[in-house]
């Protein structure tokens, strides 16, 4: 899976946009999601996922920079997951709430819009397209 998005501050200014190449695999139960993102700025990062579903249908999942564990719920199209994020800002780390919602369309076509909050403010937002190769 390929996706790309872009950041946008509190303002509305788009900071960084990205690109990101997605790879998969089921191991002991759990879904492995390994994310390598391209920044526009030429920098890179990587977020590995591990995603379970839970005996009441809901999803956990963990990742190095998430503090604890993200919960997920599906409805529908729609996964809306949150979790902390632990995101390193000039050289300081900042743990952010993030609300993402992931819609699933036609044609294996995934959309995805994420809030960032901090002490309950808005710091800015993610919004990313997805599309499955081949």
């Amino acid at each position: 899976m390929d996706a790309w998005g872009q950041f946008a501050d509190r303002s509305g200014e788009v900071v960084k946009r990205f690109k990101v190449a997605i790879r998969g695999r089921v191991e002991n139960d759990a879904l492995v999601l390994e994310e390598d993102f391209r920044y526009s700025d030429v920098t890179t990062s990587r977020r590995v996922w591990t995603i379970t579903r839970t005996s009441d249908g809901r999803y956990r999942g963990t990742a190095a920079d998430v503090v604890g564990e993200a919960q997920g719920e599906v409805s529908g199209n729609a996964l809306h997951w949150t979790y902390v994020l632990a995101l390193e800002v000039d050289g300081r780390t900042w743990h952010l709430d993030v609300d993402d919602w992931m819609y699933l369309h036609d044609d294996g076509v995934m959309l995805n819009k994420s809030v960032m909050r901090k002490f309950g403010v808005r710091v800015g937002e993610v919004i990313l397209a997805f599309r499955r190769r081949g």
